[in-house]
């Protein structure tokens, strides 16, 4: 039995994909999960299942929180050892003690099909997209020019990658590893048939299909 995550795309969000989280909860054991619970109310699902059954209960997840929503529902899926090597590989380095920032780890529903290169920036949104992994890409944002706003990355790395996505803030990412208690060194990765999951580990290379800047 493994435990995965499943990220939700726009579930709570602005008064909009409205849903209670005991409704998720059920609908992901009905889909199959084990041992289901969600973290804060933005769609982030904890469930577990066999490896070679997640990808079939993932299909059915999405066809349940679809029914509930009343239009069609997106969502990635990454196993905890994924998240795990996410934190180990540390993409954003000493920002994360800059408490003026805020980090994202954008979660792509499949491999980038527009070329971009590292770093590539949003001056108006003030966003930045510092690096990926071949499903993820990691943003910077800092407050906007005018006023005390910050930047949203979604939208930003969608249109640039040309794929479907879900932002996480970096904080809530380390909150989930810690609630499904991983404990001692952080584990590798296990990639997992039929499901968009990165599985390569250690220091950030570029998404597939995606050139960094030297």
């Amino acid at each position: 039995m493994t435990t995965y995550v499943a990220f939700l795309r726009a579930v709570n969000v602005g008064g909009k994909g409205l849903l209670r989280m005991t409704d998720l909860v059920e609908a992901c054991t009905a889909a199959g999960g084990r041992n289901v619970r969600t973290f804060q109310a933005a769609g982030n699902v904890i469930f577990e299942v066999p490896p070679t059954r997640v990808a079939a209960v993932a299909r059915r997840i999405e066809r349940q929180v679809s029914a509930l929503l009343g239009a069609e529902a997106g969502l990635t899926i990454r196993s905890v050892d994924e998240l795990c090597a996410i934190l180990r590989a540390a993409p954003f380095g000493a920002l994360t003690a800059d408490r003026a920032l805020k980090l994202y780890v954008v979660f792509l529903f499949a491999p980038a099909r527009a070329r971009v290169a590292f770093p590539f920036r949003n001056a108006k949104e003030a966003l930045e997209a510092i690096g990926g992994r071949t499903r993820e890409v990691f943003v910077v944002s800092r407050r906007k020019p005018r006023g005390l706003l910050y930047g949203f990355p979604n939208a930003f790395v969608e249109d640039a990658v040309g794929v479907p996505a879900t932002s996480r803030n970096w904080s809530t990412v380390a909150k989930i590893v810690a609630m499904v208690e991983v404990a001692g060194p952080l584990r590798g990765t296990r990639p997992t048939p039929g499901v968009h999951i990165a599985a390569d580990v250690g220091r950030v290379p570029p998404a597939k299909g995606v050139r960094t800047r030297r």
